[in-house]
């Protein structure tokens, strides 16, 4: 696969990795471990809620490597200094707000020096500001309210467009960029300049996203003023997205290998995030979108029917088995089961027919998927008790699935083309009224589908660019909302694939599963320090804040594909196939599966984090001794949060790029990723183990018919929390999707279409001419006023020379 390469190994020899911490993280329980009397492993149920970003905190301290420590210290000296060569021997906390604007503006005038000593110290006393001018609080709650007050400050004055400037000069500093490719190793000491001013604008933009009721009202009014200035292209004429997409880029092709490239993701990501709108308003945005084109509503909420779910079983291990094993041994010699348990098995699993008990049992051992709970205690799957949650999230379903089926209008098409051919013998093309002749059962059939017709908004849009496209005249001009998402989209439009291949190339550079290469692109440079460590405290220190870098990186990267391709869909879906296929095309469907063929549960309980060092505990805090014991043991949680979102978000896009895909299905086939999901079920987090289903399901008919009966508990897990689909014979592989397919004549059809359309609504210096206005007045012609170049109007006698006087004129021709 060539995306790209690994970051490089940790600095230390063998013996101290040896002595390396397990990989870490945030998280709690929900339930205590169960070990059910059928001896399944003792897998918790994760408490983990989803979000668009984890808790504030968190947030903040994953801006900051444990290397970059000792700066915290050296802003406060620089803002003391500035501070108290202007003010009295006041706190910050202690003066009023006219004092605090007036130095505000002070610090904003000096970021214009020209000296770049003075200026870095004048932006780290910014910086200072924006951390919360900490030396003076008290507690982490003291700083954060310091923090948005000072944030707020800071971009009232201007502080923000001065940044812009200040980070597109050091992007522009050639000197800094042929010196780092000069070197042969990068450290943090390369990229302090761009270090100090990304960390300035993530807590800017981190900060005034943050939903707070306190807020002041003239805060709203500047917080959306804000967002739509971040999302236009009022800095250097692009969206700021379009100018960090850049930096990436160019740090990826190697000409600017000291870029701190966690800090610019984690800002891209949270730019994306604050002018696009998250999750949330993914959903409101798509509830608006049905209205305005006349659609229904939708069935549910999805958001709120998957917080509901809970996590089924997890598989068994090896010693499980054969512990099942020898108890199905034991049993066999017992007397019979009672008759009300077998009853009660059967009405509490409608899914296995009553003969099929012996031939499940005899397929356990190969079922390393979803296992049940024994059948005298059975619980309800099909729609298993809620998590708790606050009152208002809570969803009270019916008996039954969790998911209403639905049916596209293609289905409903195929299934009266099939009927019409057996019972009558001919065909009406896409007629779907008409059931002349056709049984009565076939009347129902078609009822029952027509009830659960779902129309995407994605096929209004196609439909609309196909009359585009035929009848470009009577039609008319497309009116384009110029949307935040628009306006990114054309910004980034142009270099798209150049910044897919990008981001995908870190990726799999901080991908746990990459293997160090000599070509490979060094993603370290914001984590490295000066001089390597000498002690083994100090290698096992620079360990967790090297795996921790690359898990951030990992997180920022999936929420920004995942964020750019769901509101790239709802706002077109040929702006979502553009990018999906070149996502595609730069491999990252097999980069994905690379990344979850490992050990996946120690991914996701992983310990890389020092608590005691994260911002903003280090700086209000006295630090204890870290010793190799604590190091070792990490903190008391038992799952890692941003490496749970980042499987979550991964798998997400895995299926959005599948999905409808056939030769994308295929794909997933040909890597061999059924065994690879299967492991991932081990998760007991309901909405990992719901896109694991999914992407299995759209796989099965593939996998053929020993897979399916050796997977049977995997099929009903499909079938209890994936939605259905009707008429769609996912299960058996009888239907016209499982034959063999034109892969490439597929994605060719696909990329036409993406071509057509960009061309006709971006491209408009290559439209049609024959669709273009003709001006026919001679008059008018003769009349339009036309600038001719300097230097024709002072050679004007040579023309007339050389064109007209020494050229004959055949005045016949030129009359007839």
């Amino acid at each position: 696969m060539e995306v790209g390469g690994n970051g490089g190994g940790l600095p230390v020899n063998n013996k101290q990795r040896a002595m390396l911490p397990n990989k870490g993280g945030r998280g709690e329980f929900l339930r205590t471990p169960r070990k059910d009397s059928e001896g399944l492993s003792e897998f918790p149920d994760f408490e983990f809620e989803y979000s668009d970003t984890d808790k504030w905190a968190a947030e903040l301290s994953e801006l900051y490597s444990y290397t970059e420590g000792p700066e915290f210290a050296l802003n406060r000296k620089c803002f003391e200094e500035e501070f108290r060569a202007h003010v009295s021997d006041k706190k910050w906390t202690d003066l009023d707000a006219a004092q605090h604007r007036a130095h505000a503006m002070r610090l904003l005038d000096g970021l214009e020096v020209i000296g770049r000593e003075k200026r870095l110290k004048v932006a780290r006393a910014i910086l200072y500001m924006a951390q919360g001018a900490f030396a003076d609080c008290s507690c982490e709650a003291e700083v954060q309210y310091w923090m948005r007050y000072n944030i707020f400050l800071l971009l009232d004055v201007g502080t923000f467009s001065a940044l812009v400037e200040l980070l597109n000069m050091e992007i522009d500093n050639s000197a800094a960029c042929s010196s780092a490719v000069r070197k042969p190793a990068i450290s943090l000491a390369d990229s302090t300049d761009l270090r100090v001013l990304l960390n300035i604008m993530y807590l800017m933009v981190e900060t005034i996203q943050q939903d707070d009721p306190a807020d002041k009202p003239e805060w709203k009014i500047m917080k959306e003023t804000f967002r739509a200035e971040l999302g236009s292209p009022l800095f250097n004429n692009e969206p700021i997205s379009v100018m960090l997409f850049g930096m990436v880029t160019k740090f990826c092709s190697g000409h600017a290998p000291h870029f701190p490239m966690k800090k610019v993701l984690l800002l891209l990501w949270k730019s994306i995030l604050f002018t696009l709108g998250g999750f949330e308003q993914l959903q409101s945005i798509k509830v608006c979108k049905r209205e305005e084109l006349g659609l229904p509503p939708l069935p549910e909420d999805s958001i709120r029917v998957i917080r509901s779910m809970r996590a089924a079983s997890p598989p068994a291990s090896a010693s499980d088995l054969i512990e099942q094993q020898q108890k199905r041994a034991r049993r066999e010699h017992k007397a019979l089961i009672k008759q009300d348990n077998l009853d009660a098995f059967n009405e509490k699993d409608p899914y296995k027919a009553d003969d099929s008990r012996e031939d499940e049992d005899d397929n356990d051992d190969n079922d390393n998927s979803l296992e049940p709970e024994t059948f005298p205690l059975e619980r309800d799957e099909v729609m298993p008790p809620p998590i708790p949650h606050p009152p208002s999230e809570r969803v009270s379903f019916p008996k039954g699935l969790p998911w209403a089926p639905k049916v596209r209008e293609k289905d409903i098409e195929n299934f009266l083309e099939s009927s019409r051919s057996k019972f009558i013998g001919y065909t009406l093309g896409s007629d779907t009224d008409t059931v002349v002749g056709l049984p009565r059962p076939i009347h129902e059939s078609i009822k029952t589908l027509k009830q659960h017709k779902y129309i995407s908004v994605a096929e209004v849009q196609m439909s609309k660019e196909e009359e585009y496209q035929k009848t470009p005249l009577s039609v008319g001009e497309e009116e384009v909302e110029m949307c935040a998402t628009e306006l990114l989209y054309q910004g980034i439009l142009p270099s798209l694939p150049q910044y897919m291949i990008a981001l995908l190339k870190i990726l799999l550079a901080a991908a746990p599963t990459s293997k160090a290469k000599t070509d490979s692109i060094n993603i370290l440079a914001d984590v490295l320090p000066e001089e390597m460590p000498t002690t083994v405290l100090q290698s096992m220190k620079l360990g967790v804040d090297v795996n921790r870098h690359k898990e951030i990186i990992v997180k920022a990267i999936s929420a920004i594909l995942l964020l750019l391709l769901k509101h790239f869909k709802l706002n077109h879906i040929y702006q979502f196939e553009y990018m999906a296929q070149h996502l595609v095309f730069a491999n990252c469907i097999p980069l994905i599966l690379k990344f979850f063929n490992q050990n996946i549960m120690s991914y996701i309980t992983a310990k890389n984090s020092i608590s005691v060092l994260d911002f903003p505990y280090c700086v209000v805090h006295e630090l204890p001794e870290l010793t190799a014991e604590s190091l070792e043991a990490g903190d008391n949680t038992q799952f890692c949060w941003r490496n749970l979102f980042s499987c979550i978000n991964l798998l997400r896009i895995l299926n959005k790029l599948t999905k409808w895909k056939h030769s994308r299905t295929m794909m997933l086939v040909v890597f061999k990723s059924a065994p690879i999901l299967k492991r991932a079920l081990k998760v007991k987090q309901a909405m990992m183990q719901l896109y694991v289903l999914k992407l299995l399901k759209v796989q099965t008919k593939y996998l053929g018919r020993q897979w399916r009966k050796s997977n049977m508990k995997t099929m009903s897990a499909i079938y209890q929390k994936v939605r259905h689909r009707l008429n769609d014979d996912w299960a058996y592989g009888n239907d016209l999707d499982a034959r063999p397919w034109d892969f490439q004549a597929e994605e060719c059809a696909l990329r036409a279409s993406i071509e057509r359309f960009n061309s006709r609504r971006y491209d408009k210096s290559h439209s049609n001419p024959d669709f273009l206005p003709v001006d026919n007045c001679l008059q008018s012609v003769l009349g339009q006023r036309v600038d001719l170049p300097e230097d024709f109007q002072m050679n004007y006698d040579l023309w007339l020379e050389r064109e007209v006087f020494s050229k004959p004129i055949s005045w016949e021709e030129l009359l007839q």
